[in-house]
């Protein structure tokens, strides 16, 4: 879905226009995946953060995330912890995440508290 409407929305606005990082967070992934895939298209140069809770490391801990054979995720994660930003990294790593993890769309990873994100979320 955001292949096809997020990713090309963000490329229109920046038409013309120098575009060096996109930062996002993932919920189910699927704005980082997909509209990542088709930034990474148009832009090669364009470098990618995804951002994670300090409290709530779950890519960053390097933990793969354990499934069952439909690739659902069999437990939460173990480096999980709560955190007060409602749809921003549940309590495991979603499938759709995970592949755009493994096909290379994150540049980095990078942890906020969630302090500094609600403050920047505001400016």
């Amino acid at each position: 879905y955001h292949a096809n409407t997020t990713g090309p929305e963000i490329l229109t606005a920046f038409s013309g226009e120098q575009l060096d990082y996109w930062v996002t967070g993932y919920g189910t992934g699927g704005t980082f995946t997909g509209a990542g895939k088709v930034l990474k298209a148009a832009r090669p140069d364009i470098k990618i953060i995804l951002s994670e809770p300090s409290n709530a490391p779950l890519i960053a801990s390097g933990i793969p995330q354990e499934r069952d054979s439909n690739g659902a995720p069999a437990v939460g994660h173990p480096s999980f912890t709560s955190h007060p930003i409602q749809g921003w990294t549940p309590n495991f790593i979603p499938l759709v995440t995970q592949e755009g993890l493994d096909n290379g769309i994150a540049d980095e990873i990078v942890q906020i508290g969630h302090e500094k994100a609600m403050e920047t979320s505001l400016d």
